[in-house]
C-alpha cells in the first residue's frame, strides 16, 4: 500500500471529502423536508379552499384519502388523519401567506405535534424555535411540552440582565428554567440532599436532558481549595453554547437568601482557579424544593455574579398561582424574539 496513505496530508484530504459528502447529504435532506412541508401546505390550502368554494363537508377528506392511496399505493402520508393535519397546518399559519421559514426547517411529525398540543400562538412559536435551535427529537419535544417548559421559561428567576454581557444573557436565560421536573427518579417524599444528588447522578443522561440538552457533566462534590480550606460543589456542569461552567447547589427545603452567598463564593473561586482564558464567567443555579419569589428577587439583587434560583418537583402540573404570574403577550413576544439571538 502506498505510503502516502499514512501521511497527515492524506488523512486531512480524506476528512475534507467526507465532510463535503456529509454536508451535501444534510443539505439534500433539508431540501427534501422543505419540499414535503410545502406540499403538505399546498394540499391543506386546496382542501380548505375547495370546501369553502363548493360547500363540501368532512367526507371530502375521507374520499380524497381513498383516491390518493389508490394512486400512490405503498406510499404513506396520505391517510385521512394526515390530510386533516395538513388542513389544520394551513389554517393555523394562513395569515402568513405562505409556509413560515421556521416551519420549513422542522420535520412534519414535530410540526403536527406542536400544532395539536399547543393551541396558543406564542406557545407554538416557542416550541418551534426551540426545536429548530436545539434539534429536539420527537421524544424530547413531547417531554418538554408535557412538563410546561414554555411557562417555566417565562417564569425563570435570574440576575442575568445585570450580571452578564448582552451577547450571553439571553442564551443563559434559556439555560435556566423556573422549575425542573425530576420525575425519572425514585425518591421517597422525604429525602436528603445527598440522596437527591446521587439519584441525579444515577440518571445523569435524563438529568442533563431535563437541564436543556446543552450541558456536559464535569463532576459531583467537586472540590475547590481556598487557602487550604476545602469546599465541595454539589454538581458542576459545563454549558457548551455559553462556554461556561455551571455550579449547581441542591437544597431539599425552601430557598434561603443565605444560599446566594454560598453559591457566590463558589462561583468566584471557580473563576479565579478553574476558568480557562477562553471561557466565560461561571454561572450558578440553586435548585430547591420551594421558594418565595419575592425573597428570591431581593436576594438576587445583592448577588454580584450570574445565578438563578429554580425549584424541582415530580409532578408536571403548573400551579394556578404560577399561571397568574405569566407575563403579558407583548413581553412574551419580546422574549420569543430573543430566542433566535
Amino acid at each position: 500500500m502506498n505510503a502516502i496513505i499514512y501521511t497527515l496530508e492524506f488523512k486531512d484530504f480524506v476528512n475534507s471529502i467526507i465532510q463535503k459528502i456529509q454536508n451535501a447529504q444534510y443539505e439534500s435532506l433539508k431540501l427534501v423536508n422543505k419540499n414535503l412541508i410545502q406540499l403538505y401546505w399546498d394540499i391543506g390550502k386546496e382542501i380548505c379552499e375547495r370546501q369553502k368554494r363548493y360547500g363540501w363537508g368532512k367526507s371530502i377528506v375521507e374520499d380524497l384519502a381513498l383516491e390518493l392511496r389508490e394512486t400512490f399505493s405503498g406510499r404513506t402520508g396520505f391517510s385521512a388523519r394526515n390530510l386533516w393535519r395538513m388542513r389544520n397546518f394551513f389554517v393555523t399559519f394562513e395569515e402568513n401567506g405562505d409556509v413560515p421559514p421556521i416551519v420549513a426547517e422542522i420535520n412534519w411529525t414535530k410540526i403536527y405535534l406542536i400544532l395539536e398540543k399547543c393551541k396558543d400562538r406564542q406557545e407554538r412559536e416557542f416550541y418551534l424555535k426551540m426545536t429548530r435551535k436545539y434539534g429536539w427529537s420527537k421524544d424530547v419535544l413531547i417531554h418538554n411540552i408535557s412538563i410546561k417548559t414554555f411557562e417555566k421559561f417565562l417564569l425563570n428567576q435570574t440576575n442575568f440582565d445585570t450580571q452578564l454581557p448582552e451577547e450571553y444573557k439571553r442564551q443563559a436565560e434559556l439555560a435556566v428554567k423556573d422549575e425542573y421536573m425530576f420525575d425519572f427518579m425514585e425518591l421517597a417524599p422525604e429525602h436528603s440532599e445527598r440522596e437527591l444528588e446521587r439519584a441525579l447522578i444515577y440518571h445523569i443522561q435524563k438529568f442533563l436532558s431535563e437541564m436543556g440538552g446543552m450541558f456536559a457533566f464535569i463532576g459531583n462534590q467537586y472540590k475547590i481549595v481556598v487557602n487550604g480550606d476545602e469546599f465541595f460543589i454539589d454538581l458542576l456542569l459545563y454549558h457548551r453554547k455559553l462556554r461556561s461552567m455551571v455550579a449547581i447547589e441542591l437544597k431539599i427545603g425552601k430557598f434561603d437568601p443565605a444560599d446566594v452567598g454560598q453559591l457566590q463564593f463558589y462561583l468566584t473561586a471557580l473563576d479565579e482557579q478553574e476558568k480557562l482564558p477562553e471561557e466565560n464567567s461561571s454561572i450558578g443555579i440553586i435548585i430547591c424544593r420551594s421558594k418565595n419569589r419575592t425573597v428570591v428577587e431581593y436576594a438576587l439583587k445583592s448577588a454580584t455574579v450570574p445565578m438563578g434560583v429554580a425549584t424541582y418537583k415530580i409532578s408536571n402540573e403548573l400551579p394556578e398561582e404560577m399561571k397568574k404570574l405569566l407575563p403579558g403577550p407583548e413581553e412574551i413576544a419580546r422574549r420569543l424574539e430573543e430566542i433566535d439571538g
